[in-house]
């Protein structure tokens, strides 16, 4: 089976067999189309990644000061890990140490959605600009209260 076809039918096959090729340096045989694609995608990922954490972590600080009476472990360990997440992805890619701010107020303004839906509070009830300092949310010994 060609590199490209294995590419549409057997993505990991075409992975091992790229791999192969790089190794061995057959530089003229390898699906380079793709390849690009792909790599382009996997800072696409990182990116994603950061921009969820960081809503899922907002959603958890907003959870928090706007619903005390069910602060929970379960909010905590949320707020932990993503967290983490946030700090993994960027220590793996320091030039996504400013993509946090850069994605802030969209993050937030999902995460504001996002907590009025579940905590039953009209959106309203939420300030529509993020109130919280990065500096803060990042910071593994700051809730607001």
């Amino acid at each position: 089976m060609s590199v490209n076809k294995s590419y549409a039918t057997d993505f990991n096959l075409w992975v091992q067999q790229t791999a192969r090729l790089l190794r061995e340096h057959r530089w003229q045989d390898i699906d380079l189309e793709n390849l690009v694609e792909e790599i382009e995608d996997l800072g696409k990922s990182e990116r994603r990644g950061i921009i969820s954490q960081l809503t899922r972590l907002l959603l958890h600080l907003l959870k928090w000061q706007y619903q005390p009476q069910r602060r929970s472990d379960s909010w905590l360990d949320s707020i932990t890990d993503a967290r983490l997440q946030i700090e993994l992805t960027v220590k793996d890619s320091p030039s996504l140490k400013d993509y946090p701010l850069e994605q802030l107020n969209r993050s937030y303004k999902n995460a504001r959605h996002s907590a009025s839906k579940q905590t039953v509070l009209p959106v309203s009830a939420f300030p529509e600009e993020c109130p919280y300092l990065l500096e803060n949310i990042l910071n593994e010994d700051w809730l607001p209260e």
